[in-house]
């Protein structure tokens, strides 16, 4: 398999004595969706934050494009090519799709917003994700359905021509045609070559989409499978003891819950 586009290593994080991420250990490949998988509690948000630069990793190292770097804040991470589409969007729906997707990096001709330059390039990024569900890229985002506003945050990254996109539970409070869109657009995103984080909690959806699937347990990597390896039960033994089988952490550690 080629270089991983991000990669982590023995990742701590605490929050005074509290250990959320013990040596943990994480890869993302471009052109792959690798979904982030586990209960509640098992540190996922705050991987998430520590890869995105809203929390400083305590130990570690944190390797992009085969360099390690160091990400104290969202800016940093934005430079080197990673974007996070939280599952609140952060969309303003007061604002256009065009306004909501140059937010903070419009485009100028002169003294003046290139309007016209900012269209066409929101209507191709849409237009690259085969995005059909859009009517008018002057649409105001409190017009548009639950699949259409993460369509929309989805093809900002592509936008802004983004290296690593993580997404956090998409799907959530979908109804199923517009869960079924969202997918095939997190699938077309891994195919223009990007590598893709899925964060959910729907193993339906996970098993659907993902390539590989990283799961953590308590603050710990209890595996990293690829897709074909598990099932959906085998998928959940992981995801609440740490272990299925000869998959995941070691027996004593994953009954202990260390």
């Amino acid at each position: 398999m080629a270089e991983p586009t991000l990669s982590l290593r023995a990742i701590n994080k605490s929050f005074g004595p509290v250990e959320v991420l013990r040596s943990v250990d994480f890869d993302a490949y471009a052109g792959q969706v690798t979904a982030l998988v586990g209960d509640n509690g098992a540190g996922k948000s705050t991987l998430v934050k520590c890869i995105g630069g809203t929390y400083t990793i305590d130990s570690g190292e944190f390797f992009f494009e085969g360099r390690e770097v160091h990400v104290h804040s969202p800016r940093q991470a934005s430079e080197l090519g990673i974007e996070i589409v939280y599952q609140d969007l952060a969309l303003c729906d007061n604002l256009d799709i065009v306004q909501n997707m140059f937010l903070g990096r419009e485009s100028l001709s002169g003294p003046v917003l290139d309007e016209i330059a900012m269209e066409k390039a929101a209507a191709g990024a849409l237009e690259s994700l085969h995005v059909r569900t859009v009517k008018s890229v002057r649409q105001r985002v409190s017009s548009l359905s639950g699949g259409q506003r993460q369509t929309v945050a989805i093809a900002k990254s592509v936008l802004w021509q983004s290296k690593v996109v993580l997404l956090d539970e998409p799907t959530a409070a979908l109804g199923v045609a517009q869960t079924a869109q969202v997918l095939e657009l997190v699938r077309r995103l891994a195919d223009q070559g990007i590598a893709v984080v899925l964060i959910s909690h729907n193993m339906n959806d996970v098993l659907q989409v993902a390539d590989r699937i990283a799961v953590l347990y308590l603050g710990r990597m209890a595996a990293i499978v690829d897709r074909k390896e598990v099932d959906q039960q085998q998928l959940v033994e992981l995801i609440t003891t740490g272990r299925t089988g000869t998959i995941g952490l070691p027996a004593s550690s994953a009954t202990a819950g260390v």
